[in-house]
């Protein structure tokens, strides 16, 4: 038995409405709605204040979809709740990111800047030059766009300069022992 997928994922009533309809789940709450199509071989039962996952068999597929659904399930009641959030971290001399009405303008050493603009259910908020927040309801979205951003201007190792995750730690090189 799947230790995840075994546990029921708990919610408010008050707050948050599930539906199913067939395979496909709807999650209501009060940041939106989300809506998600699961495996056949996964059996979804909705309760009053709580949803479990059943799977119909114990073949290794059937176990990975077991786990893999309950943490859809969770990740789409916690996106309709509280949202989710990554923040990038842009370094550099020159390197920076701004609000261009809803879209990210980034300065990345490039001869041009880079406009880039947010998916529908995304928004992007930058406190200061050197910071860029992505939030958004749906997890995987979230961090889809968050990898896109950084895939502009990498870290690279020697100096450091690029976007990275904010607790992503980048491993330094030395470079050239150099000429005395």
């Amino acid at each position: 038995m799947s230790r995840i997928g075994k546990l029921p994922v708990p919610f408010d009533p008050a707050k948050v409405k599930c539906e199913l309809a067939g395979r496909r789940l709807k999650v209501t709450g009060p940041k939106g709605a989300l809506e998600r199509e699961f495996h056949p071989d996964v059996t979804i039962t909705v309760g009053p204040n709580e949803v479990a996952v059943a799977r119909k068999n114990d073949k290794g597929e059937d176990r990975a979809l077991h786990g893999l659904t309950r943490a859809l399930v969770q990740n789409m009641i916690t996106g309709v709740t509280t949202g989710f959030e990554k923040t990038l971290k842009v370094e550099g001399v020159g390197y920076r990111a701004s609000m261009q009405g809803k879209s990210l303008n980034l300065s990345l050493g490039y001869s041009h800047p880079i406009l880039v603009e947010a998916p529908a259910g995304i928004a992007f908020a930058t406190p200061d030059p050197a910071t860029i927040k992505i939030a958004g309801i749906d997890k995987e979205l979230v961090g889809q766009t968050a990898a896109d951003v950084r895939t502009w201007r990498k870290p690279e190792p020697y100096k450091g300069k690029g976007i990275r995750y904010d607790n992503e730690r980048i491993r330094r090189k030395v470079g050239k022992a150099g000429a005395k």
